[in-house]
């Protein structure tokens, strides 16, 4: 049996420093979501501190959304091609938005200005999630890494619901704002450090690349998935605590979505591992699509308090942990050279099923069991997809070069 080559000096110094290069990226992709999130829990309060309605408020963070749809695509784009200069550029507007949010935090349009700056950064820095496993990590590492880096997305959520009340009760919005521009500064600054660490070299885009895409029917499956499951997610997100003080739980929200992170972080680190070791990566989006139809028809027809507990967090720790496992399968299929712009393709297509999906339970959301049927029903579609998907989607470790996939 053939030995395993010893790895060169710069394999070695990759291998060396991999897991400072996956910090930084982690500590950024946080940030992005806090900063996403800062009003989230503190809505009433910010309406009356900027003088705005509670609608104005919840403006500042769709401005994130509305950015991802409009950008992902040309990000992503341009990540394949620039690693380097789009994550930089990446780190440095989410940093300048944050500081520009902070420079008068009495001003509604000063921090919509820093919103929308921040907004252009998010996307450069999210397609990265698998460009970074494969320039940093061996092929046998590289879903471990994109777990890590996709689990980062909901430290950043809960870190943005358990902190925000936290900081404005201790020092009012100016602290809560001054304290989010140091960590976008630290998190900007770590990650423009690690740009200089040593790594895999990763051929560029070529002109055909995204051509190519068009008529992979996978990525496409992949990419209605995540418009569904993810759509499904934020219509949980946005509408719960509607929904929860219908049926007669006021307060319950906001410890049931910390739960359901919580969840997540714990699908997030376990899944895609396991999925990968056992090439049931469809298996697992089965698992999740079904998991939402079945929490959501019996929360409609039934809500003790310990179910809405458990259910939702069967739900997040199922469907925030098929995120990691549809990106790994994403760079096995379509391999480092055209990682950045599949991700931005997928993570726009959630966004998109976000923005639908939201809508169309907001049609019935004056009636709570009729708000979780169609959340249901939304799964049901997304229950097909994930049917569809192929048996066997390969892993990481089946090539020791992994431009040969």
């Amino acid at each position: 049996m053939a030995r395993t080559p010893p790895p060169t000096d710069h394999a070695a110094r990759v291998l060396a420093t991999r897991w400072l290069a996956l910090a930084a990226f982690a500590l950024l992709v946080t940030t992005t979501q806090v900063l996403w999130l800062t009003f989230a829990a503190v809505t009433p309060q910010t309406a009356d501190h900027l003088g705005v309605s509670e609608g104005a408020v919840g403006d500042l963070a769709v401005v994130n959304a509305a950015a991802f749809v409009l950008l992902a695509i040309p990000a992503g784009r341009w990540m394949d091609r620039s690693y380097e200069r789009a994550l930089a550029a990446g780190a440095l507007f989410t940093a300048a938005g944050a500081i520009v949010r902070a420079l008068d935090p009495s001003s509604y349009g000063t921090i919509l200005a820093g919103q929308l700056i921040m907004s252009i950064g998010q996307p450069l820095v999210l397609n990265a999630l698998t460009k970074v496993a494969a320039r940093h990590f061996p092929p046998r590492e590289q879903t471990t890494a994109i777990s890590v880096a996709a689990g980062a997305q909901y430290a950043g959520i809960l870190v943005a619901v358990l902190t925000s009340s936290l900081l404005v009760d201790a020092g009012g919005f100016r602290l809560l704002l001054v304290s989010h521009a140091v960590l976008a500064t630290a998190a900007a600054a770590a990650v423009l450090a690690s740009l200089r660490l040593p790594a895999h070299s990763v051929d560029t885009l070529g002109r055909a690349g995204l051509g190519a895409l068009r008529s992979d029917r996978l990525v496409w499956k992949m990419a209605g998935l995540l418009f569904l499951g993810f759509g499904i997610y934020n219509g949980i997100a946005t509408w719960l605590d509607s929904i929860l003080v219908d049926f007669g739980h006021p307060g319950l929200a906001g410890p049931v979505i910390a739960t359901m992170t919580l969840a997540g972080i714990a699908g997030a680190a376990v899944l895609p591992s396991l999925a990968a070791a056992r090439d049931a990566r469809r298996t697992v989006a089965i698992g999740a699509t079904a998991t939402l139809a079945v929490v959501m028809l019996t929360l409609a027809a039934t809500q003790p308090v310990w179910l809405v507990y458990v259910g939702l967090a069967l739900v997040g720790f199922m469907l925030m942990g098929t995120l990691p496992v549809v990106l790994d399968w994403s760079e096995v299929h379509v391999g480092p050279t055209r990682a950045g712009t599949v991700t931005g393709l997928l993570l726009l297509a959630g966004n998109l099923g976000a923005v639908l999906v939201v809508l169309t339970v907001q049609l019935a959301i004056g009636d709570p069991a009729t708000a979780l049927l169609v959340m249901a029903l939304w799964a049901v579609p997304g229950l097909a997809v994930a049917w569809l998907l192929p048996r066997s989607a390969g892993s990481h470790t089946e090539t020791a070069d992994p431009l040969a996939r």
